[in-house]
């Protein structure tokens, strides 16, 4: 018996869809509480001292954390080619917007304090703030966008042809909800890291603005439930489900819908689990914030954005990616992957190396533990940034 025999084809499909929905949940429960915390950075920090705390607090961490980005990207190219090159080709200036700001942020920390001048290092405060917030919010604004279709549709060859015109078209009105939902999501987490990780009035204002931010992401998630429900129609598969054939896209038949986003909880109830951990994780965040108790908030806010990114992929399920001009083109977990082989080996590597990735974080992060120290900060006897 070949090797990669062991496990048929369409169970490699689920479990890669299972493994893409980790890595991006990773990252953004890993570099998730970076972004946030850039976000916050001119609001909790008032002066130089303060500004560095906040710097400090994710500075030893950040490369770390964003390995899970590339983790995620190369998944995508590897297990899902027709996703990567309809996303990385249609979502070309938004990828651009992100990439363009998260290069800000290694920059901002290395060279913000090369002068001793205030107005140097307060544009580098805004080049980190610009950092954490755009990558958040253009994340959400294309979650949206995939939600209600992407205007892409596939030839009888499998060309792919993006016919979508600007940046701005993104930028609608459901796209915007999920972006803003995004920032605050990331906010609340980056609040709940820095009042674990500081003292004094850098961590009393993060923890109003983390409280603020939890209550908004509570808020902001149930209108998007609700917007979903009532404005975007969603996709449906209306043919015979080939779940272990060779993937071509255009092997099936797709209806539009209002509600169709919904149905996947009505044939499985334990899918109602994702959206309730949503908003019991914000609460919950909310809740230990006002409490005052450091570890629980970050455990929340991470609860919550699992609950948050696995509402989408569950809703979606099978669909990775739909068409909104050519529905029959829309992507699914059956029909977009690699082959059988390619899937497999991926898995043995995947499983080699992903807890190695693990448990090194952790051990950086058990080394890492405690509070940045202002008095440290002030007198130039620790911290690097």
């Amino acid at each position: 018996m070949i090797l990669h025999q062991l496990i048929d084809y369409e169970t490699l499909r689920v479990v890669w869809w299972l493994l893409l929905g980790v890595l991006l949940i990773g990252f953004a429960v890993m570099d998730g509480f970076d972004l946030g915390t850039a976000a916050l950075l001119p609001f909790v920090a008032k002066t130089d001292v303060e500004r560095r705390v906040v710097i400090n607090a994710v500075g030893p961490v950040w490369e770390g954390n964003q390995v899970w980005l590339i983790l995620g990207g190369g998944a995508i190219f590897a297990a899902w080619p027709p996703l990567y090159a309809v996303s990385f080709s249609g979502f070309y200036l938004a990828m651009f917007a992100i990439l363009f700001a998260l290069i800000l942020r290694p920059v901002g920390f290395k060279y913000r304090s090369k002068r001793d001048s205030a107005a140097w290092r307060a544009g580098w405060d805004w080049a980190l703030f610009v950092g954490g917030l755009v990558p958040a919010l253009v994340m959400g604004v294309a979650v949206g966008n995939v939600l209600r279709g992407v205007p892409f549709r596939l030839d009888t060859d499998l060309r792919i042809f993006y016919e979508g015109t600007t940046l701005f078209e993104l930028l609608n009105p459901f796209g915007l909800l999920c972006g803003l939902l995004s920032v605050a999501m990331l906010v609340m987490h980056g609040g709940a890291w820095l009042v674990l990780k500081s003292e004094g009035p850098v961590a009393e204002r993060s923890r109003t603005y983390g409280s603020i931010a939890a209550l908004v992401t509570a808020v902001l998630f149930a209108l998007g439930g609700l917007w979903l429900w009532l404005g975007v129609d969603g996709y449906r598969i209306t043919s015979e489900i080939a779940t272990t054939g060779a993937s071509n896209p255009l092997a099936k038949t797709v209806e539009q819908a209002p509600g169709v986003w919904f149905e996947n909880y009505g044939r499985h109830s334990w899918m109602m689990l994702a959206p309730l951990l949503g908003f019991a994780g914000a609460l919950g965040s909310l809740a230990f914030f006002k409490a005052r108790r450091e570890v629980p908030a970050l455990l929340a806010s991470s609860v919550s954005i699992l609950g948050i990114i696995s509402t989408v992929g569950l809703s979606m399920f099978p669909f990775i990616l739909p068409s909104s001009i050519d529905p029959q083109s829309s992507l699914t977990v059956w029909d977009a992957s690699s082959s059988h082989l390619t899937l497999f080996i991926m898995l043995v590597v995947t499983v080699i190396f992903v807890p190695l990735v693990v448990a090194y974080t952790a051990w950086v992060y058990r080394i890492l533990w405690g509070k940045v120290d202002a008095k440290a900060i002030s007198d130039g006897s620790g911290h690097a940034y």
